[in-house]
C-alpha cells in the first residue's frame, strides 16, 4: 500500500511548527522513519493513524485521501497501530484485554474473535502466559500485546511507534524479528524510531527527518553513499581530536585511543602524532553525518 505525504504542516497552538512542509513516499514492505526525539516523527504517525489532522498538505493513503473525514474513517478500516504509550488493563489478562479490543474493533462474531485472539497470543510467544494478568508481564511482554491488538483486524498499514525504547537486548532482536515477519505482501509496516540499529536490522528503505522536515529519503546503500570518504579512524595518545567532524565512538586501546569520527579530518592531516585512516561508513555514521552535515553538503569526498 503506497503512502504519499505531500507538503504537510502541523502547527500547534503558540505557533509551534512540529511538521515543516514534509514529503514522503512510502512503497509496501518495511519502511522506516528515524529521527531524533521530537523531530516530528510521532506527530507523522498519529496523522496517518487519523489521530491528528494536518494544519496543510495532502495525505494519499493507497486509494484515500486521508485528510478528509471519509477517507481517514476507510483507513482505521486497515490500519493496525501500536503507539509509544499504550494504554493497557493491568488487571485484564492478555487474553481479556485483547478479546475486549476485538470487540471495540468489530470483531462481532465471537468464536472468530476468539479464533483471532489465540493466533495472535500465538504468533506474539505469548500463548502460554495468556490467561496472566497484564500487570505481571515485562516491559517486552506488554509491547507484544501491543503488536498483537493492532493485528487483530489483520490490517494493510502497520505502524509502530517507537516499538524497542526501553527494551533489553534480547525483547529488542524479537520485537524486531517479529516486524520483519510482518511486512511483506500488500502490507505496509511503519517503523518510528530513533534507534539507528531498529532500521538497520529490519529496513531496506527510510526517511530521516529532522525539525519536523524531511532531510533524506531512500535506501540505507543511498544513504551510506552519502557518507563515503566522511567517516575516519583517529589513533592518538590519548588527547581527544579537535575539528570539524562529529566523533561517533572511542575504543580505548590501552596505550592510545581511538575515535571513529565523521566529517572533515583534512586539518588534521598535518600532525604526525595522529594516525588517520577511512573506514567504511555504517548506517550510524550516515546518521550522524545527515544530522550535523552543513545545508547543502554534497555526497562529494571532502578532499
Amino acid at each position: 500500500m503506497k503512502i504519499i505525504i505531500d507538503h504537510m504542516n502541523k502547527v500547534y497552538r503558540g505557533n509551534v511548527h512540529a511538521l515543516n512542509d514534509i514529503s514522503l513516499t512510502i512503497p509496501d514492505g518495511m519502511f522506516g522513519l528515524l529521527g531524533p526525539n521530537g523531530a516530528g516523527k510521532t506527530t507523522t504517525m498519529r496523522i496517518m493513524a487519523g489521530i491528528l489532522r494536518p494544519t496543510n498538505g495532502t495525505l494519499q493513503i493507497g486509494p484515500f485521501d486521508a485528510t478528509t473525514e471519509r477517507g481517514r474513517n476507510e483507513v482505521k478500516k486497515i490500519l493496525g497501530y501500536l503507539p509509544q504509550d499504550l494504554g493497557m488493563y493491568p488487571d485484564l489478562s492478555a487474553y481479556e484485554f485483547l478479546d475486549y479490543i476485538g470487540i471495540l474493533k468489530g470483531l462481532n462474531q465471537r468464536t472468530q474473535r476468539h479464533k483471532r485472539v489465540t493466533e495472535l497470543l500465538e504468533m506474539v510467544a505469548l500463548a502460554d502466559v495468556a490467561r496472566r494478568k497484564i500487570k505481571t508481564f515485562s516491559g517486552g511482554m506488554k509491547r507484544r500485546v501491543g503488536i498483537a491488538q493492532a493485528l487483530l483486524n489483520d490490517p494493510q498499514l502497520l505502524i509502530v511507534d517507537e516499538p524497542t525504547a526501553g527494551l533489553d537486548p534480547e525483547e529488542r532482536i524479537r520485537f524486531r524479528n517479529l516486524l520483519s515477519d510482518l511486512a511483506g505482501g500488500n502490507r505496509t509496516v511503519l517503523l518510528s524510531t530513533h534507534i539507528v540499529e531498529d532500521i538497520a536490522q529490519t529496513c531496506q528503505n527510510l526517511a530521516v527527518i529532522k525539525s519536523g522536515q524531511t532531510i533524506f529519503q531512500g535506501s540505507i546503500a543511498e544513504m551510506l553513499k552519502e557518507t563515503i570518504n566522511r567517516v575516519w579512524l583517529i589513533t592518538t595518545q590519548g588527547v581527544k581530536p579537535q575539528g570539524d567532524f562529529t566523533v561517533v565512538s572511542t575504543l580505548n586501546l590501552g596505550g592510545t585511543m581511538q575515535y571513529r569520527v565523521v566529517g572533515d579530518v583534512s586539518d588534521l592531516r598535518r600532525d604526525s602524532k595522529l594516525r588517520i585512516e577511512a573506514v567504511q561508513p555504517n548506517l550510524e555514521d550516515g546518521y550522524v553525518w545527515l544530522m550535523h552535515a552543513p545545508n547543502g553538503a554534497s555526497a562529494k569526498s571532502v578532499f
